[in-house]
């Protein structure tokens, strides 16, 4: 199964849901015209169906098999998609007597 399947299937299982329902179809939507999703809204969906009761649903619903088969093509896209870090501070930056972790005693005077 594949991204666009998976949440096809999530767009499926979610009917009695109309605001969740709505999300879905609009990343379906997106994956059917081969435009990229963000993670983070694949995460939200996911979230939410989660805390609708529809992963539980597909889950007892469906075999194991099955039921990975339609939730991991999601989740891997999740994966694929790591977040971008944010720039931390270059370690010659930091004061070593204000910074806890490289402080020789605690708290800094």
């Amino acid at each position: 199964m594949d991204l666009k399947d998976a949440t096809l299937m999530l767009l499926t299982e979610s009917a009695g849901h109309p605001a969740l329902a709505a999300a879905a179809q609009s990343v379906y939507k997106q994956v059917a015209r081969g435009d990229a999703v963000d993670y983070r809204v694949l995460n939200e969906l996911l979230g939410e169906a989660s805390g609708k009761g529809v992963l539980r649903a597909l889950r007892a619903k469906y075999s194991p098999t099955a039921y990975e088969a339609i939730i991991m093509p999601i989740m891997a896209e999740i994966a694929r998609q790591p977040p971008v870090g944010s720039r931390r501070r270059a370690c010659q930056d930091i004061d070593p007597e204000t910074d806890p972790l490289r402080a020789s005693v605690w708290p800094p005077r």
